[in-house]
């Protein structure tokens, strides 16, 4: 049974109703039609926590979707599952993939960010300061490019730059 027959919630049924209604009178081919339902699936099925048919969605919607922008941000959720599940390298070989096709994607940067500074407080706390610092160093520049896009955002990793002497004048 298709994922959309299992929504049981008022929300999730709302949004696969206005899905489908989008979906239909959009002017785009069946193939970009066909990526969309696998990957609206996938969000649902993610949101549910089910991230093994989460990441079958997705799958199935990046062989299908050739619209760039789009995989990117299929790329992006297939790399959230996998940082949910502390598969931490796995996640970001997904976030830089999106970030290849979208470097404008600030959730991407963001997160690289947040995975680099979660690695540099284990190298930290194992005693291994260089291996800290240079992780802390590369959580910066994530969180540089992030800002620099969006710079009312993130307003903690600004606060970290700062007082860590990351900050430069100019993101």
């Amino acid at each position: 049974m298709p994922r959309t027959q299992k929504n049981d919630n008022f929300v999730d049924k709302s949004f696969t109703v206005m899905a489908d209604i989008i979906l239909k009178i959009l002017p785009t081919n069946k193939k970009a039609k066909e990526a969309f339902v696998y990957y609206r699936d996938g969000m649902s099925a993610q949101a549910d926590g089910e991230y093994a048919e989460a990441l079958d969605n997705y799958t199935e919607a990046l062989e299908l979707e050739e619209d760039s922008f789009d995989r990117s941000y299929i790329l992006y959720n297939i790399a959230l599952i996998h940082a949910s599940n502390g598969e931490h390298e796995k996640a970001l070989e997904y976030y830089h993939q999106g970030l290849a096709l979208n470097p404008r994607l600030i959730q991407a940067l963001n997160n690289i960010a947040v995975i680099y500074h979660y690695q540099g407080e284990r190298a930290k706390e194992a005693g291994d300061n260089d291996a800290a610092e240079q992780l802390f160093d590369q959580a910066g520049e994530y969180w540089k490019r992030a800002i620099n896009i969006a710079p009312n955002n993130y307003l903690e990793a600004q606060n970290w730059l700062k007082t860590s002497g990351r900050l430069q004048n100019n993101f």
